[in-house]
């Protein structure tokens, strides 16, 4: 679960870098980016922390 949250995590912030890299948007969108796809990451990472503590309850 550790590595799966790491990974999401940081393909999210390799995203919005190389997004705003790529468009040359600047610092201030890549930060925004980041934040973002982050946001959306943490989502991802909550969706599948509850799927699987329905699967494996924790206690």
């Amino acid at each position: 679960m550790v590595l799966i949250g790491t990974e999401v995590f940081g393909v999210a912030i390799a995203g919005g870098w190389a997004i705003a890299g790529l468009f040359e948007l600047g610092h201030v969108v890549g930060y925004v980016l980041m934040g973002l796809f982050s946001l959306l990451a943490a989502y991802a990472l909550l969706a599948l922390w509850r799927r699987c503590t329905m699967v494996e309850p924790i206690a």
